[in-house]
C-alpha cells in the first residue's frame, strides 16, 4: 500500500509541477510582455490588454486550485477503489475504502460549489 501511495504522490506532483512550470516559460522569454501578448492575440485575435483586473486574477486562482483539488479528489477515488478491491472481506478496509471515496465525493461537491459561489460573486461585483 506505501508503494502505491508514493506512485500517486509522484503523479500528483508531476501533475502539479507541469502546471507550475508551464507559466515560467512565458516569463523566461526575451520578452515577458510581448510573449504574453502574442498568446493572447493567438486565442482571442483581439489587441493586447495589459490591465488585468482582480476579478481575473481571483478567477485564475480558483480555478487553479479547483483543478488541483479535483484532479487529487479524483485520484484518491481510485484509491478507495483500489481499497475496496483488495479488501478482502475485511470489514475495517472496507469501511476505510467507504469513507476515503465519500470524503472524494464530499471534496469534488464543495469544489464544484466554490466554483459556482466565486463566479457569483464576481459577477455581481461588477
Amino acid at each position: 500500500m506505501k508503494r502505491l501511495s508514493l506512485i500517486l504522490l509522484a503523479v500528483t506532483s508531476l501533475l502539479v509541477a507541469g502546471i507550475v512550470v508551464s507559466p515560467v516559460q512565458t516569463v523566461l522569454a526575451d520578452n515577458p510582455k510581448e510573449a504574453v501578448c502574442e498568446g493572447i492575440n493567438s486565442v482571442t485575435e483581439s489587441g493586447c490588454e495589459t490591465d488585468i483586473s482582480l476579478n481575473e486574477v481571483v478567477s485564475n486562482i480558483i480555478n487553479l486550485f479547483s483543478v488541483i483539488i479535483g484532479v487529487v479528489a479524483v485520484i484518491m477515488i481510485i484509491v478507495a477503489g483500489f481499497k475496496y478491491i483488495t479488501a478482502a472481506g475485511d470489514s475495517n478496509s472496507v469501511t476505510s475504502a467507504k469513507h476515503t471515496l465519500v470524503y472524494a465525493i464530499i471534496g469534488l461537491v464543495i469544489v464544484g460549489l466554490s466554483q459556482a459561489i466565486v463566479r457569483f460573486v464576481l459577477q455581481n461585483i461588477n
